[in-house]
């Protein structure tokens, strides 16, 4: 994947995504949604794995057949919003190895803290694909993927429902190599960091938290 954002338009996600905006959806519904869209948009950021072929028989004949090379992927949630996507996820890929990071934010700096870090190993052979909801200040993902970073991975794609434009130029301007999917780019973000027109706190909505 070349380009820095990829905006996934096809008309199930638009849809699902308008209904997950919805103040009035409730707590189970949202947790569906975010599944299901999860997926789609899954298909999208993995489109270009690498491939090679091996020799199968089938019913009625020997073939070479495309098959993923390499290693398992990673699938690495943010926490605690990012398992909302990591659950669709690994519908789709139930062989990836999945990793957390725990990030929260210092309420004197605004800057993020890690809290919690676990990975699988050899990053640096895998496709590293870092999931959260929201790309809103941008300041937890650049820190997430920092980390990852660290740890080996070189191969690294970053999935989120909604990106705001602020976050988007945050990670461009730190990470230009990781390529964004979402679902929407949203207007911009309020006096608070939140996304508008946005959803709310994704984590509160998908945890029934508030």
């Amino acid at each position: 994947m070349t380009e820095h954002l990829t905006i996934v338009t096809h008309p199930l996600v638009q849809h699902k995504l308008t209904l997950m905006r919805k103040q009035d959806t409730s707590t189970a519904s949202f947790r569906r949604l975010l599944r299901e869209i999860s997926q789609l948009l899954a298909y999208e950021i993995t489109r270009e794995m690498e491939m090679t072929s091996e020799t199968i028989a089938t019913p009625m004949e020997q073939m070479e057949a495309p098959v993923l090379e390499g290693k398992k992927l990673a699938l690495i949630s943010i926490l605690r919003a990012g398992n909302g996507l990591l659950d669709g996820v690994l519908e789709l890929i139930p062989a990836a190895r999945v990793g957390f990071v725990g990030l929260y934010r210092d309420e004197k700096t605004l800057e993020p803290v890690e809290y919690y870090f676990k990975v699988p190993e050899n990053l640096e052979d895998r496709l590293v694909i870092a999931v959260d909801p929201m790309l809103a200040t941008g300041n937890s993902s650049v820190a997430a993927i920092d980390l990852l970073k660290k740890a080996g991975a070189k191969n690294i794609r970053f999935m989120c429902l909604l990106a705001a434009p602020e976050g988007v130029a945050r990670m461009k301007e730190a990470h230009p190599d990781v390529p964004i999917v979402t679902a929407s780019l949203d207007r911009c973000l309020n006096e608070k960091g939140y996304i508008m027109p946005g959803l709310g706190d994704a984590g509160d909505r998908m945890f029934g938290t508030k």
